[in-house]
């Protein structure tokens, strides 16, 4: 945990609990609610510190704060808040437990979940799961799933991959990529799983510059051309999140504003997960990759409270 904070919320530096706890219940007190009140305390304090407010507020009001949030707030804006107030690892748990356990599966949390969590949280995971359900979250998963998509997310669950550069293997594995995949009919999609659920995010980064020169084109393309479905969404997270997270979520972001309509689930899900992680770099890879700012964006595709906190989690335009 020695990286560099580069999320766009912060530790409030002159913070006091009992104040907090003490303004946000006047904020939802008597007639009305001021919601600017209630958005503004909340998106300047870390999550660390909205916990110590949640248990101020229980120990001056003997109420649950999330509760009472719940109770005054509506909608979209009402499910960006409680996900703020949650703790991030608490969070993750709830959305794999609820892409699983709801109507259907939502492959696509699955994927965004598992494949962009460093091996240490996934491990994390595994054991809060347990704990919060009395569940064991690969059975839930594997129970849910099926095929080569059940067996990354397996793999994945193993938070197992290497560590550092393998050099002798890095043409071994861009070889079994390539014969897997492009040289063969109908494909090997075992090699796929196998390598790009084991190997380091740096080691993959030289086999995919190996795999360049084998083929000719990028590994993305190969997976697109020869998986379909939610292996190959998983497949591609995978390698995306290789390359580098931040794009990955830029893009998330991007695909879930662009074109009619909002995908406000997956909006909030990033924007609320990494907005103490690297909220930053996505901003600069969002505007390196797209026409316009995250910020610009949000701006037009959202509105009311709901914008307004989006916007202050983004924290700043790219102009």
């Amino acid at each position: 945990m020695l990286q560099a904070n580069r999320g766009t919320v912060k530790a409030s530096l002159n913070f006091n609990a009992t104040t907090d706890a003490e303004a946000l219940y006047k904020a939802m007190k008597g007639l009305g609610t001021d919601e600017a009140a209630i958005l503004q305390l909340l998106v300047a304090r870390s999550n660390v510190q909205r916990q110590q407010i949640k248990a101020a507020y229980k120990t001056l009001f003997g109420k649950d704060l999330v509760d009472d949030l719940k109770s005054e707030l509506t909608g979209k804006f009402e499910t960006l808040i409680v996900s703020l107030m949650t703790p991030p690892l608490a969070y993750d748990v709830a959305l794999l437990r609820n892409a699983i356990k709801g109507a259907g599966t939502n492959e696509k949390v699955l994927v965004e979940v598992l494949a962009s969590r460093t091996p240490q949280q996934v491990k994390d995971i595994v054991t809060a799961y347990r704990q919060e359900y009395d569940a064991v979250l690969e059975e839930d998963i594997a129970g849910d799933t099926s095929g080569h998509f059940k067996r990354l997310l397996v793999i994945l669950l193993q938070a197992n991959r290497q560590k550092g550069i393998q050099q002798e293997n890095i043409e071994v594995d861009a070889q079994a990529l390539f014969k897997a995949g492009e040289q063969k009919f109908g494909t090997d999609e075992q090699s796929f799983v196998t390598i790009l659920g084991n190997r380091s995010a740096e080691h993959l980064r030289k086999v995919f510059d190996a795999y360049m020169k084998l083929a000719g084109f990028e590994m993305e393309e190969s997976i697109k051309r020869e998986t379909s479905g939610s292996l190959k969404d998983l497949l591609l997270a995978v390698v995306k999140c290789a390359r580098s997270v931040p794009a990955y979520f830029a893009e998330t972001v991007y695909y879930a504003m662009k074109g009619a309509g909002t995908d406000d689930d997956t909006l909030i899900r990033v924007m609320v997960s990494r907005s103490e992680v690297d909220m930053l770099d996505i901003r600069t890879e969002f505007r390196r990759m797209f026409a316009c700012s995250m910020f610009s964006m949000i701006k037009g595709d959202t509105g009311g409270d709901y914008r307004k906190t989006l916007l202050l989690l983004c924290g700043g335009d790219d102009a």
